[in-house]
């Protein structure tokens, strides 16, 4: 699994105009699903972001969880995250797991970060074509992917 962690003072997702997923401080989340990705993937990338110190202390060093903070998290599924573009111009997306293991894992990834202390946990809507507008805080932005921690492991 891959996600960019964006550190944001507020975030939302509109779907055909309305909003279906709105956040205050916190994390966006553009979450991709790879295929062969699965719960121990979604567990490991949900307890790293819940538990990544990416926000400022009293001090003003990069110190404190999003659970420490009782920030928000809005996560919207990504699958251009997962794209191949080493050959031509144009990206495959065959290396993202299919749509239905993808739904899964993302809704799966959202509960882990409840079960990780993330009170709000807003989402978007799989599939849609989404308008995401954010104002990112800092800026902090994280690219995490799992297949680097299980290489390294």
């Amino acid at each position: 699994m891959k996600a960019v962690i964006q550190r944001v003072s507020h975030a939302q997702v509109d779907v055909d105009g309305k909003t279906v997923g709105k956040i205050g401080v916190g994390y966006l989340i553009l979450l991709g699903v790879m295929d062969g990705d699965g719960k121990a993937q979604a567990e490991l990338l949900a307890r790293k972001t819940a538990e990544l110190r990416i926000n400022e202390d009293e001090n003003g060093k990069m110190n404190l969880s999003l659970v420490q903070i009782g920030g928000a998290a809005l996560a919207v599924s990504q699958f251009t995250l997962c794209a191949d573009v080493s050959h031509g111009r144009r990206p495959s997306f065959t290396p993202s797991a299919p749509p239905a293991q993808a739904e899964a894992l993302y809704r799966y990834y959202c509960e882990q970060l409840r079960q990780n202390g993330v009170q709000q946990v807003e989402t978007g809507v799989f599939g849609a074509d989404m308008q995401v507008s954010l104002c990112n805080d800092g800026p902090v932005t994280m690219l995490l992917d799992t297949d680097i921690w299980e290489r390294k492991g």
